[in-house]
């Protein structure tokens, strides 16, 4: 899979979403005379290999050297994935088995981070008109969080509401227990999650709050002169550094504006191989039938024993990730009926987050059919969010950043609310990507012994943990993006 097509193809994160207040006046101090605008911007890449050292210290947290650390977060160390040609495997093995372990948290409130995915998907894939349209139910569960640590009153109700918690503590150790338990360093499967943020010179900040983002998310903070050119290229190197240098185009172009008052950039890595790869000498051009009339594309085959799901509408299988990375759940809707008919199907919806505890099931050889898929979207969240309850956030009157600002946070709304996702596969396993930017400103018959899943019309996708928790999901209208 080609990187270089991997970032060119996440969408651009322009100086434009960096909101300003209502007045747009230009005086920089004290801060509280300026027009009042926060950024708050996460970015999450996944499936690009992060190479530990990079840019960062021993403990794989990168690095700014252009600004002021004001909290500093360290990350887990773990043991790189055994040599099987080594002549102490064994050691490396248990060194390594042993990390990954440690790494596993029990989730408390599963049923509430269930209920999220399950609004969350649907409010944020319909609708794509024959489009496709991806969404990291993770990355934004991530980037509320940490929202709801900044707001207060209202807007940080809305948001626990939204994310199934009845307190900010029991987010946050919600919210760490998903960063550990989806935390992995160790060359063979990679998924990390990296925080920041960033503050004008000046702002009075509450310690505490800085301090709970590094030991609950993991966020490193630092303060400068914001909207310079030597803290824009910190923040660049900042970002940069955390996908290894493959998002220089779209990194390059982000700025923040000298009335910026605090800046949120989050990174998030996934990398993982198929537990069984497909043959490349399989992999033949077939048609895919898309909305937008027949095309051909490479498909990939595969024939092996495993489960073969189905519901009313819909039929299912998994594709396992190596070394306990997940799976890949294929849901292909039954003739006469679309991925926006499943969107809004609760069996569907079930069957999505069971993590395949599904009654109707039979194990089969299946006859495996895939398209070599690359698909990208960009969605603006802020109409979902609304609709699923989080409003005061968006509203300047209504708004409460009291807790991020030691002085006045009057004025300071979220004013734009964007994600991206790009997901492609090939024989050898996934590679993902994506990032969400928020700116605030002042039924199927049983099936045979045998089967052929051939998905050559639309369908939806899910790449989730063992526990049923969807890190991704999509809609493939044209696999390769068009």
């Amino acid at each position: 899979m080609n990187e270089q097509d991997i970032y060119e193809g996440i969408g651009q994160v322009d100086d434009d979403v960096l909101l300003r207040s209502e007045k747009k006046r230009r005086a920089r101090r004290p801060w509280w005379a300026a027009a009042a605008a926060a950024v708050v911007a996460v970015a999450v890449t996944v499936g690009l290999f992060f190479p530990r050292g990079s840019s960062s210290d021993s403990t794989g947290a990168p690095l700014v050297t252009m600004a002021h650390a004001v909290a500093e977060a360290h990350y887990p160390e773990m043991a790189p994935y055994p040599d099987e040609t080594a002549a102490d495997f064994e050691a490396q093995y248990e060194a390594w088995r042993a990390d990954k372990k440690e790494q596993n948290r029990e989730i408390d409130n599963l049923d509430g981070l269930k209920a999220y995915a399950r609004t969350s998907i649907p409010a944020f894939l319909s609708g794509a008109a024959g489009e496709n349209r991806a969404y990291s139910p993770l990355n934004v569960y991530m980037a509320l969080s940490m929202l709801a640590e900044l707001t207060d009153g209202e807007s940080r109700a809305q948001i626990l509401t939204l994310l199934g918690s009845d307190s900010l503590e029991a987010l946050r150790g919600q919210a760490n227990a998903l960063w550990n338990d989806h935390y992995s360093s160790d060359g063979a499967t990679n998924s990390i999650l990296a925080s920041s943020l960033w503050l004008d010179e000046g702002v009075p900040f509450d310690q505490n709050t800085l301090d709970t983002l590094a030991e609950t998310y993991y966020a490193s903070s630092f303060q400068g002169d914001l909207g310079t050119e030597e803290m824009n290229q910190a923040l660049q190197d900042w970002l940069n550094g955390q996908t290894s240098g493959l998002l220089q185009e779209q990194i390059g172009q982000l700025t923040l504006d000298p009335e910026t008052l605090l800046a949120l950039a989050t990174t998030v890595y996934f990398q993982a191989q198929w537990d069984s790869t497909f043959s490349e000498e399989k992999t033949a051009p077939q048609t895919f039938h898309s909305p937008a009339g027949d095309v051909t594309v490479d498909f990939l085959h595969r024939d092996s024993s495993g489960y073969y799901f189905w519901g009313e509408h819909f039929s299912a299988v998994g594709l396992r990730l190596a070394n306990d990375g997940g799976t890949m759940w294929l849901l292909l809707p039954d003739e006469g009926y679309t991925p926006e008919d499943l969107l809004a199907d609760s069996e569907a919806m079930d069957f999505l987050l069971s993590g395949g505890d599904w009654a109707q099931k039979k194990q089969l050889i299946v006859h495996l059919s895939l398209p070599k898929f690359d698909v990208s979207s960009q969605i603006d969240l802020e109409d979902g969010l609304r609709q699923l309850g989080v409003t005061d956030v968006f509203d300047a009157g209504l708004a409460d950043f009291s807790p991020m600002l030691a002085g006045d946070a009057q004025g300071i709304f979220v004013s734009q609310a964007k994600h991206g996702v790009r997901v492609a596969i090939d024989e050898e396993g996934v590679t993902a990507a994506a990032y969400t930017v928020m700116a605030a400103d002042g039924s199927s018959a049983p099936p045979e012994e045998e089967i052929d899943f051939t998905l050559d019309r639309p369908f939806l996708f899910a790449l989730s943990d063992d526990q049923g928790l969807p890190l991704f999901a999509g809609v493939v209208n044209q696999p390769q993006g068009q």
